[in-house]
């Protein structure tokens, strides 16, 4: 920590919506113990460097750092740490981050590491996440899916989570409930997650930096009930296809 303010490093690969919004948190003081100190984008053209620059944020505090440069994801994550150490990195807050985060750098940071999602998940048991494509509208189509043939009332989520080695897997640190509406199609759905996705990114980031850390929070019931987890593979093979870069 500087002068008693948490360091935060923000990683993007995109728009970086997300990140920007934190950035804005920090400016306006709601984030007043949080200093922004590093965004690393994994892609060089990613839109998120410009809104960075536009928030204030100095050239030096951008770093590109692109997975396929490094023959092992090892190596990959040694390169981020060293960026995370050399800018004096606390907590790491992935926002609309693609890669898998390197084994290295979620040991290296095992508390103080979070990422966001735009669907359901439920730790180790089954949900809307996981690797090879379960993000962005990807997320949307499929809980859209999953909804319309469950036959039992349902509903989304925004959530942030902890990063560990198994994707999506993390324990749920917050949650936001919205309803599905009937004329719904994933990209009007994705339209009114984000904002609660958004909240939740600075209310975690808050809840690090001036009360000790968030909550876990463990579902007394499974989101997906005995004898519907086909149906789930079968929706997120559906969201799957039809956005496949989500």
């Amino acid at each position: 920590m500087l002068n008693g303010k948490l360091n935060l490093v923000i990683f993007i690969s995109g728009g970086g919506t997300t990140m920007y919004n934190v950035l804005l948190g920090c400016k306006n003081g709601y984030l007043s113990h949080v200093n922004p100190t590093l965004v690393i984008a994994s892609r060089p053209d990613a839109g998120g460097i410009k809104k960075a620059l536009k928030a204030g944020l100095s050239p030096n505090h951008i770093a590109v750092i692109v997975r396929k440069d490094f023959k092992t994801r090892e190596a990959y994550g040694e390169e981020i740490l060293f960026e995370c150490k050399k800018h004096g990195v606390d907590l790491i807050a992935q926002c609309g981050f693609i890669p898998i985060m390197p084994s290295n750098v979620i040991a290296a940071y095992r508390s103080m590491i979070f990422n966001q999602h735009p669907g359901p998940i439920d730790q180790a048991r089954p949900g809307f996440g996981g690797e090879g494509g379960m993000r962005g509208l990807a997320v949307h189509h499929a809980v859209l899916h999953f909804a319309r043939r469950v036959g039992r009332p349902f509903m989304t989520e925004a959530t942030v989570h902890r990063v560990t080695e198994k994707v999506d897997e993390g324990a749920i640190l917050g949650k936001r409930i919205v309803e599905i509406w009937k004329d719904d199609y994933a990209e009007s759905l994705a339209e009114r997650v984000l904002p609660f996705e958004h909240n939740l990114v600075l209310e975690t980031i808050l809840r690090f930096s001036e009360y000790g850390g968030p909550h876990e929070i463990e579902r007394e019931t499974p989101l997906i009930l005995p004898g519907e987890e086909a149906l789930l593979e079968e929706a997120k093979a559906a969201g799957k296809a039809a956005f496949p870069n989500g």
